[in-house]
Formats: structure tokens, C-alpha cells, sequence
């Protein structure tokens, strides 16, 4: 158990029978009365919003979530199927726990898995990928009077706004936190 006044940004917690991370907190002390722990969670199975305040006094049970490296293999029907790299066991994870992740994830792609028990939570990518462009319009030199960008479609399926250089079947490297291109490959 924490107290409430413990709270810090990333803090996981189990309350009202479901997961919770902490978003954001503010101490607020009154006047005449108590002080109060204004605070912002978010779900971390349905992804919900939700601003609590609580007394100073109260307590919340604290988890253990534990980083698993995980391989992406294969999507099977709706599902992604992900291998533990240390006991090589093969598991599926439905598509609103991969989310947006999904834009960037290739075959044979190492991931970080959020797990609780045996509970996947959630899924971080690298910061960077490097992948494939396999369709974009020709840039035409003096397009433009500076720098300017196309659209690209990935192999993934993204799509990505590059510069007009860039052609197709050329491999770059993309943030998988913003999206955006960053160099070739």
C-alpha cells in the first residue's frame, strides 16, 4: 500500500477493481482544512480518463508491472502473435492492446510488453524503425523554392510524410512515438 501523497507520474495502482496509472497529481493544501491529492489516471485496459481527488491520508495498493521483451511474429486473423523470447512461448494479443503500435510493427520485431501476472497491459515499440517505402510519387527537382515533403506508404502500411528525394524501395528510418521520418537508412 502508498499513500496518496507517494503518487508520481507512471505510478501504477489497482482501484475500483481495475489497473490504473497515474497521469498527473497536484498537492493542494486548504486553508482551514486537510490537505487534498488532486489526481489524473488512466485505465490501462480500457484506456478510460478519470480525475480523482483524495484526503492526504488515504492509501492505494501499489502493483508490479513487469517489462517482457516479446518478438512479433505474425498477425493471425484480427490477433498479433508474439513469442517470449525467454521461454519461446507463443502468445496472442488482441489489436486495441497493440493500438497504434500496429503502424510500425514488421515481422520479427522485438517489442517491450507491459505484463501484470499474466496480463499483458500494454506494448512499447524501439523509438526508431527502419523500414521500406513501397509506394511514393517521383519528386520533381525545383518543386519547391525550400525543402519540401511527399507522402510514403510503408511496408507496414503507415503512411509518412517524406522529402522529395526519397524514392521508392528505399529503406528509412522512422519515430514510432511521433511518426515522423527522420533519415534514410
Amino acid at each position: 500500500m502508498i499513500s496518496v501523497t507517494e503518487l508520481r507520474n507512471g505510478t501504477k495502482v489497482e482501484m475500483d477493481g481495475g489497473l490504473w496509472e497515474c497521469l498527473d497529481y497536484s498537492h493542494l493544501k486548504m486553508g482551514r482544512g486537510g490537505a487534498k491529492v488532486v489526481t489524473k489516471f488512466r485505465n490501462m485496459e480500457s484506456g478510460a480518463i478519470v480525475d480523482r481527488t483524495f484526503n492526504s491520508g488515504e492509501k492505494l495498493q501499489d502493483i508490479y508491472v513487469e517489462g517482457k521483451t516479446m518478438q512479433y511474429l505474425y498477425k493471425d486473423g484480427d490477433d498479433f502473435m508474439f513469442m517470449d523470447m525467454d521461454t519461446f512461448e507463443q502468445v496472442p494479443l488482441s489489436p486495441t492492446l497493440v493500438g497504434d503500435a500496429a503502424k510500425f510493427m514488421k515481422e520479427n520485431t522485438e517489442v517491450e510488453v507491459a505484463m501484470y501476472g499474466e496480463k499483458a497491459l500494454s506494448i512499447t515499440l524501439p523509438n526508431q524503425v527502419i523500414l521500406k517505402i513501397v509506394e511514393t510519387d517521383p519528386g520533381l527537382r525545383g518543386d519547391t523554392a525550400s525543402g519540401g515533403t511527399k507522402p510514403a506508404r510503408l511496408e507496414t502500411g503507415a503512411t509518412v510524410q517524406v522529402p522529395l528525394f526519397v524514392e521508392q524501395d528505399t529503406l528509412v528510418k522512422v519515430d514510432t512515438r511521433t511518426g515522423a521520418y527522420l533519415s534514410r537508412a
